[in-house]
């Protein structure tokens, strides 16, 4: 679904550009002034492109993939110009990404288009799969990566059976300034004021000794902030996918951990100055109050429906600095919905995932602009069924977002 309302847009922007909305000054012909702008679209793809044995993805780009050719295809059809590629599994010496590019993003796929280049990314390590030595599931055993049973990965500071399984990648038309990049995957959860901890619905007492809670890593997998160097300036992309608020028990760990790694974005987004809110690197505080940015990612929190703690998504939704006045949708999610026939508080339309007959389609993968840009079109790539693309979108189990932006200087 493509929407692009040049000629209606002179009244959009003289609505948006009253006090609290958008901050930008349109002079003359509102609709000359669009003209002159490209574009910029932005999506979030969780891919699905994993696998459980280290190296495992690497060897099936070299063979041959046709999950990693359905997933090309898509990214060729909706062409963003940035993209987060969630569930794209890290390896040290970048060979996946590499492949990716080369065999598959680099050759015309069926259902998809012309091949793309992205000649700009950014990978780096994540927490699944890395032992913590620490026995974070409470069931006597701190096991490793050497352990050789899937337990294991409930272990690591992040669900994984090997280092770097379900990372992240992006791409990007446009420079990266990787100099800048700020990632907070070593950031303690303890760190967090108000940190939701969770707590052991027998004893009343919390859930992870001191010892370990002292310890604990926030985010599952990472979170970073990465400036991309566009032709109207920077943009921040901040990109994450939290873990899934299940597959725990009554202590709800996944749940506190999800709804606190949602609401870091919120606090990056508000406090400038946190001197708890340090990266990777040692810099401490939020993104600075006029920064342009773009929150990405597989966020694993429907505001309406599903499992978890609804208040951190929608807190993050309803940000002064966010603007979530259009949000992406797609006939595709409606059709499936109704094949469920579960009951849904939200739209369903808006969903961006189908995840089987007893959980449902859920909206779980956002692309949300802030304040100082004007989106123009968005939408979520779930052809209904029978369409010619199709077949090459049902790749992963989430559907790719995308926003059109327009970015004032």
């Amino acid at each position: 679904m493509t929407f692009r309302p040049w000629p209606a847009l002179a009244a959009l922007i003289a609505a948006l550009a009253l006090p609290g909305c958008l901050r930008v000054n349109v002079h003359g012909d509102p609709d000359a002034y669009i003209r002159s702008m490209t574009p910029l679209r932005v999506a979030t793809y969780n891919t699905s492109l994993y696998d459980e044995r280290a190296g495992g993805l690497v060897r099936r780009l070299r063979d041959g993939d046709a999950r990693a050719s359905a997933v090309a295809a898509v990214l060729q059809r909706v062409r963003p110009d940035i993209v987060l590629l969630n569930e794209f599994d890290h390896d040290a010496a970048h060979q996946a990404a590499d492949l990716f590019q080369q065999r598959y993003l680099a050759v015309p796929q069926a259902g998809g288009g012309d091949a793309i280049h992205y000649p700009y990314r950014y990978l780096a390590p994540v927490n699944t799969g890395v032992p913590s030595g620490l026995d974070l599931d409470r069931d006597g055993q701190a096991r490793t990566g050497d352990s050789g049973d899937r337990a294991r990965g409930n272990d690591a500071w992040g669900y994984g059976l090997h280092p770097g399984q379900y990372g992240m990648l992006v791409l990007s038309r446009f420079p990266i300034d990787v100099q800048a990049v700020r990632t907070f995957q070593k950031l303690k959860w303890s760190a967090m004021p108000d940190a939701r901890q969770p707590i052991d619905p027998v004893t009343g007492r919390p859930w992870y000794p001191a010892a370990v809670w002292s310890q604990l890593r926030l985010s599952s997998k990472s979170h970073w902030d990465v400036p991309v160097r566009t032709p109207r300036g920077t943009l921040h992309l901040l990109a994450s996918h939290p873990t899934p608020p299940v597959f725990d028990g009554p202590e709800d760990r996944n749940g506190a951990r999800n709804h606190d790694e949602i609401r870091l974005w919120r606090e990056y987004l508000s406090a400038p100055n946190a001197s708890w809110l340090c990266d990777d690197s040692g810099t401490c505080g939020g993104l600075p109050a006029d920064a342009t940015f773009v929150i990405a990612g597989d966020l694993n929190a429907d505001p309406h429906d599903g499992d978890g703690h609804r208040g951190a998504i929608r807190g993050l939704l309803s940000h002064p600095r966010v603007n979530d006045a259009v949000v992406p949708r797609s006939v595709g999610a409606t059709v499936a919905a109704a094949g469920h026939g579960l009951q849904r508080v939200g739209d369903t339309g808006s969903h961006t995932g189908d995840f089987g007959p007893r959980v449902g389609t859920l909206r779980l993968d956002y692309v949300l602009p802030s304040s100082d840009l004007l989106p123009i079109g968005s939408g979520v790539h779930w052809p209904p069924p029978g369409a010619p693309e199709a077949e090459a979108a049902n790749a992963s189990d989430h559907r790719l977002v995308w926003v059109d932006l327009l970015m004032p200087r």
